[in-house]
């Protein structure tokens, strides 16, 4: 089955769509150094670079998918207007875009259509016919007198053997005259974090400031040629001190001394999900963009006791935020992910923290293939 993938990012979805018998043929990405890492994973597909706002760019994204014979729809329009990682505005313009994919919808006639989003897609407001709507009504409106709208829209990751809780909205339509009924399977084992990083080697960070070298013990050889992607993440010192003293499952805003604080040692104010550890019996938390910073939701390594300090107060190792190693892991994506050499850490990062998780994707499309 030939599909065609909308707001595609770097193709993190379709990771293992292939060995299910899909082929993506067409994508289009509006970022141009995302489309560069796509075509770089995906050298056959037709990789249309540019706004889908564009009629130009639209008609072409039309055109190349009909000459393809495009079956399948996946479509995953951004959602920072909507998420709560991001702007989290009801009248982002970025919510619309929904109405471009089902624009390609109604013009393609596919089979089947996956649309993928945040829950906060639920209840975010649309203007249809100069009338204010949710999302999922203005879906409705448009697309179940053509296709069979799966009936409970909401799934997370962590249910299908991903070890990251990533709840989601996804819609999956199957076309009237198809004889197939699609909602998602039955619910996989969970994986925690203990199993999900077994045979991980520990690594320290790297310390920003020279004045503070040396105030953590070295890495180990092992742990630095453990794999390329795996390597210390870099951050400043007072950062790493807090987060020292905070042990699994826990937020260094709740320590008494070593909370977050700003340079001139001020208490720095933020939510108990920042500066906050992952733990060890639990799936990871989503990942987001901002997965490199230690101040940002629930991505700090659950750590280990380590030792005590002078004090008597106790200490935990891994006191940074996942490598881009560990970020493939609980993304279930595959260890050997061909990413190029010219990304950068930032870029791969973000596009991680915006994919998909592709087994996710993979166990609920392979149902219209068996």
């Amino acid at each position: 089955m030939n599909a065609l993938s909308l707001f595609a990012n770097v193709g993190i979805a379709e990771t293992y769509l292939s060995n299910i018998g899909i082929n993506v043929v067409v994508a289009n990405e509006i970022d141009e150094q995302r489309s560069k890492f796509y075509s770089y994973l995906y050298p056959t597909c037709d990789m249309i670079q540019g706004d889908i706002t564009d009629p130009l760019i639209y008609d072409r994204i039309i055109s190349k998918a009909k000459e393809a014979q495009v079956d399948l729809i996946m479509a995953t329009p951004p959602c920072q207007g909507m998420s709560i990682a991001g702007h989290n505005s009801p009248y982002d313009e970025r919510n619309s875009l929904i109405k471009y994919a089902i624009d390609a919808v109604i013009d393609l006639n596919p089979k089947f259509v996956f649309f993928e989003n945040v829950t906060l897609q639920l209840v975010t407001p649309i203007i249809y016919e100069g009338e204010e709507i949710k999302i999922p009504e203005y879906i409705h409106r448009r697309l179940s007198p053509r296709y069979k709208i799966n009936h409970n829209v909401v799934t997370n990751a962590m249910d299908y053997s991903v070890p990251q809780r990533r709840e989601r909205c996804i819609y999956l339509l199957v076309r009237n005259d198809i004889d197939k009924e699609w909602e998602f399977p039955k619910p996989s084992r969970i994986i925690t974090l203990e199993e999900a990083f077994n045979g991980i080697p520990d690594l320290w960070p790297t310390i920003k400031e020279n004045a503070y070298q040396g105030f953590l013990p070295p890495n180990t050889e092992e742990s630095l040629n453990f794999h390329k992607w795996h390597k210390p993440p870099i951050h400043v010192w007072r950062n790493i001190e807090c987060m020292l003293h905070t042990p699994t499952g826990n937020t260094a805003f709740d320590n008494s001394f070593y909370y977050p604080k700003k340079t001139n040692g001020e208490r720095v104010r933020g939510y108990d999900t920042t500066y906050h550890r992952l733990f060890w019996d639990k799936p990871a938390a989503t990942v987001t963009m901002w997965n490199g910073i230690l101040g940002s939701q629930n991505n700090v390594h659950p750590g280990r006791f380590w030792k005590k300090d002078n004090n008597g107060d106790c200490l935990y190792t891994n006191p940074r935020v996942l490598t881009i190693y560990e970020l493939m892991v609980v993304s279930s994506l595959p260890l050997d992910w061909n990413i190029p050499d010219w990304a950068n850490d930032q870029l791969i990062r973000f596009v991680i923290g915006e994919g998909i998780p592709p087994l996710m994707v993979k166990k609920i499309i392979e149902q219209i293939m068996f």
